[in-house]
């Protein structure tokens, strides 16, 4: 008998035909002799539709009514899917965030799991019974609901995989694995039967939505093997694991586009030490992530510092620079919300040399500019314009030939 964790998405359990369809795939993997902890979203726009709700009654709603506000989501897709377990004629009980209790942090609207009790969901497992837990959400130790930002609900069922020592986490969604690139945009994009912990991590934090990222650091650092696949057929997904294999012919395993990216340009920077620490240490005070940084000097003893943000952050961003720059001296500063990020990932590149490269020839010939370069091991990333994102995208898919990558075995 195996211990699975299941994850289904909000267009998983978009409506009640949707959330039949789930119950009964739940009940088939119950019939098998499994344990079953299912982790479940909000259905389809509902965290959507209460964040439009809440601006309209306030422009800058508090975090932790918000917290308090969309935490209900999934309450009610947990209750609702518990029912049409039932009805299946099968044992089956809904538990929140905080009656499972996943302890996090107190961080509003980005909490991050601390620690997952085990006690009630044994019990309820020994039992006998499917357990349907409310992803995206767990309580503080001050008993503040919380929840773990978008996507959490993957970093939730993660989490539990890892606390109770899951076989296999299966992660569902509206599409039936991972590909070298989103196939909503690349027709010819080619599904990988399995990816390693690193391309997956990459692949996410640079704009894939497949996997949120917390829930593939999470996985790589306790070893739980995800399996991502489409709720909507039974077709065999993509794994995501530690594999080990020999060295990769291919440099490249898929490209990805983020939109939610905006640069922030200060100019005039003191060229002294902890400048850069004051003003990095203030964003990430506030929670906000920096990704690319570039720094370049200019004349006389001031420097001039472009880095970027999500566009969700710009305006906390831009409050922080506002106040640091007056502190240490700056001339000033500027903002661009009109850019994305491409990124090509692949961990073949760390053999394979001339990758950069070939990037940013493709993009030369599409005459598409480069603003910001950040490079690892095993990505390169390009800030672009928007309007031109999806060309470049296509760009690269053809350059590095990964339409021809249908099917690969990627890390085994």
């Amino acid at each position: 008998m195996a211990l699975i964790v299941q994850k289904y998405g909000g267009t998983s359990v978009a409506d009640v035909g949707r959330m039949k369809a789930v119950a009964r795939r739940v009940a088939d993997c119950y019939r098998e002799g499994n344990q079953v902890v299912v982790v479940v979203s909000a259905r389809g726009d509902t965290t959507d539709e209460m964040i439009e709700l809440a601006r309209q009654i306030s422009l800058h709603p508090p975090e932790r009514e918000m917290d308090m506000l969309l935490a209900t989501g999934e309450q009610q897709s947990i209750a609702l899917l518990a029912m049409a377990i039932q009805t299946l004629g099968l044992p089956v009980v809904s538990l929140t965030g905080p009656q499972v209790a996943i302890i996090t942090d107190g961080v509003h609207a980005k909490a991050r799991i601390i620690q997952v009790q085990t006690e009630r969901l044994t019990r309820e497992l020994e039992a006998g019974k499917i357990v349907i837990v409310a992803g995206f959400q767990g309580i503080s130790g001050d008993n503040e609901i919380t929840t773990l930002g978008r996507g959490g609900s993957d970093t939730t069922a993660v989490a539990l995989a890892a606390a109770l020592g899951a076989e296999v986490c299966e992660i569902y969604t509206d599409v039936d694995g991972v590909y070298t690139a989103d196939p909503r945009v690349i027709p010819e994009a080619g599904k990988l039967t399995s990816i390693s912990y690193d391309e997956m991590l990459e692949l996410a934090s640079l704009g894939a939505q497949v996997l949120q990222p917390r829930s593939v650091e999470f996985a790589k650092q306790y070893g739980v093997q995800l399996h991502v696949r489409s709720s909507f057929n039974q077709n065999p997904g993509t794994l995501v694991w530690e594999g080990q294999g020999m060295e990769r012919e291919m440099a490249v395993t898929g490209v990805a586009c983020d939109l939610n990216v905006a640069k922030i340009g200060i100019f005039g920077v003191p060229d002294r030490p902890g400048v850069a620490a004051r003003l990095f240490g203030s964003l990430a005070a506030r929670s906000i992530n920096v990704d690319m940084i570039v720094q370049s000097t200019t004349a006389g003893e001031r420097n001039d510092i472009s880095f970027t943000v999500g566009r969700t952050d710009l305006e906390q961003a831009v409050a922080t620079v506002k106040q640091v720059i007056g502190e240490v001296g700056a001339s000033g500063f500027t903002t661009d919300a009109g850019v994305a990020k491409v990124s090509i990932v692949g961990a073949g590149m760390i053999t394979n040399p001339g990758v950069a490269a070939q990037m940013f020839a493709a993009l030369a010939q599409e005459a598409i500019n480069i603003d910001m370069i950040s490079t690892s091991e095993i990505k390169v990333s390009c800030v672009i314009r928007q309007e031109a994102a999806t060309q470049a995208v296509r760009a690269l898919h053809r350059a590095f030939r990964l339409g021809e990558a249908a099917e690969l075995a990627v890390g085994t």
